[in-house]
């Protein structure tokens, strides 16, 4: 069994939005949800195939790589928001709203006509696909029991590889048929159908607060915060040494005041919010923090490997986008299996740990392997790598999450869900900004004198360098840096295993804090019921911890 946690005054007072479905509305629920995951990273993964169309399109070679950094870096921003957001005003009121912000961002993606305008408009849908798969996760939680969770968070999973299964090819055959344009033109009507879908099959259960109420509970400083801190340390993160130098003035304001607007959230967080988007106490669980670190990492080793092994084929290897999307299939088609078959496991056995480390350390052995390709190794072998990478992948990705939540309250199950995509966002955002750098310094190093302005373009080769071997031999060297990077990353996550103690799908029980005015406050009133699941949600801000031991969570609440 877990050991106890806390939760606030102000949490208890949220209304309940469990909603525990039978099986045939389960399952039309269930279906609304993955078609939009799927559209959602089917846009998320196709686009790492065209870039080097659109770089060559848009004129951006020099900078393309912020299409992805962008997306990511406006996902992480907003992740802690979205958890929040969907305690005050309702799963589906923000899960619809994720849906309309990518559907439109995918429509002005195709529309854009210079680099920047498209880096801005993967930003808006890094926002809404965060979002949508943040919110997904939220719903199921609210939806199945979780002694049955795994089983259908698998199948989440696998819904998610689909879709970086699919993506890929189907902008690679868009690119080749007619443009990179028509892949974002073909996902804005399907978003907006699976917005319409998703409206009338998700349950709902809509807080009684007015909006005025609800948009006062939101943590506003605390989202003013947390963005300026994100956004302000991962630019010059992503561009320092690639695009301006680290002891530029630039770089060291803006680390200052990424610095500075993290050290204040903080304190806003403890002290002063109502409703905080990350409750500070969930950090007093070694096992919690272990885990979040953990995402933080696999998250960066995860995004670099879909962007880069794609570059790899198609530079190193001057592979086409078609056969390069063709051959990193088996990442994606066994991460969707091993994902059903590892959320199969813990259904029958309840237990994940076991999951989590073998997941990890096939992860670590085909990072490994990667180390060995090079420029002439055949499609046959490198595959192999693909193969455990993405069964490790699938042992990872929902398992961790099904661990994380059972080592948190039920009312604290959305913001432990967003608080994860945070660090598994912050990491990919990272991960691949220093990849790229990796990338470009080992291009820097290595690329004949006379080619030498090819470092600045890490995404496409023009046709004059395609037959020099030389060149290929750099882009080469570059892609083995990055591969490099991968390996210590996913190994200190396996390491990371030896401290997290399976203790069940049981969630942790809610007792008394070490707060003495909570305690003055409890003496003078009578417990504490559980809401109904239409119950009041306003009142209650003070934010004072209940020092209330509540009986025993059902763990198939």
């Amino acid at each position: 069994m877990a050991p106890p946690s806390t939760v606030t005054k102000a949490e208890r007072a949220l209304h309940d939005q469990v909603n525990i479905l039978p099986r045939r509305q389960l399952f039309t629920a269930l279906s609304a949800i993955c078609l939009t995951l799927l559209i959602t990273f089917i846009d998320q993964n196709g686009i790492s195939v065209t870039l080097p169309t659109i770089a060559e399109d848009l004129h951006g070679q020099d900078t393309i790589s912020w299409a992805g950094t962008s997306s990511l870096l406006a996902n992480t921003a907003f992740q802690m928001l979205y958890g929040r957001l969907s305690d005050i005003f309702g799963r589906k009121t923000v899960f619809s709203a994720a849906i309309g912000l990518l559907t439109l961002a995918d429509l002005l993606c195709g529309l854009s006509q210079n680099p920047t305008m498209f880096y801005v408009f993967r930003g808006v849908a890094g926002i809404g696909g965060g979002g949508i798969a943040n919110l997904a996760m939220i719903i199921v939680s609210d939806i199945v029991t979780l002694d049955k969770r795994a089983q259908y968070q698998g199948i989440i999973g696998s819904t998610v590889g689909l879709g970086n299964m699919i993506g890929p090819f189907l902008a690679a055959g868009l690119v080749h048929q007619a443009s990179w344009r028509a892949f974002f033109w073909m996902l804005a009507p399907l978003g907006a159908l699976t917005g319409v879908v998703s409206y009338f099959y998700l349950p709902s259960k809509p807080p009684t607060a007015n909006f005025k109420e609800s948009v006062g509970k939101v943590d506003w400083m605390g989202s003013l915060l947390s963005s300026i801190a994100i956004i302000f340390i991962l630019i010059p993160v992503s561009g320092g040494g690639a695009y301006f130098s680290w002891d530029s003035p630039m770089v060291i304001s803006m680390l200052a005041i990424g610095g500075l607007s993290t050290f204040l959230f903080l304190i806003w967080e403890l002290k002063f919010a109502k409703l905080p988007m990350m409750p500070l106490n969930i950090y007093k669980s070694p096992i919690v923090v272990v885990m979040l670190v953990q995402n933080f990492l696999f998250g960066a080793v995860y995004q670099s490997y879909l962007y880069y092994m794609p570059l790899y084929l198609q530079n190193a290897h001057q592979y086409s986008i078609m056969r390069s999307a063709l051959i990193t299939l088996p990442l994606v088609v066994f991460q969707m299996i091993s994902s059903i078959l590892s959320g199969q496991y813990i259904n029958w056995t309840k237990r994940y740990l076991e999951v989590i480390v073998f997941g990890f350390s096939i992860w670590t052995l085909g990072s490994g392997l990667a180390l060995l390709l090079d420029r002439h190794t055949k499609p046959s072998i490198i595959i192999i790598p693909l193969i455990l990478n993405g069964a490790g992948v699938g042992c990872i990705f929902q398992p961790i999450l099904i661990a994380l939540q059972a080592h948190t309250p039920k009312s604290r199950r959305a913001v432990i869900i967003s608080n994860r995509n945070l660090y598994r966002s912050a990491g990919g955002a990272s991960g691949l900004a220093i990849s790229a750098a990796v990338l470009q310094a080992r291009l820097r190093a290595t690329l004949p004198s006379d080619y030498s302005y090819l470092a600045g373009s890490t995404y496409a080769l023009p046709d004059s360098a395609k037959n020099v071997p030389a060149v290929l031999d750099a882009y080469m060297a570059g892609s083995h840096a990055v591969f490099i990077l991968q390996v210590p990353l996913i190994a200190l996550c396996l390491l990371g295993t030896a401290l997290i103690r399976d203790r069940g799908l049981e969630p942790p029980e809610v007792s008394a804090p070490e707060n003495p005015l909570a305690s003055d406050e409890l003496e003078q009133k009578s417990p504490v019921q559980q809401l109904p699941s239409h119950g009041i949600g306003v009142g209650g801000n003070e934010g004072l911890e209940l020092a209330v031991a509540t009986p025993k969570e059902d763990p198939k609440s």
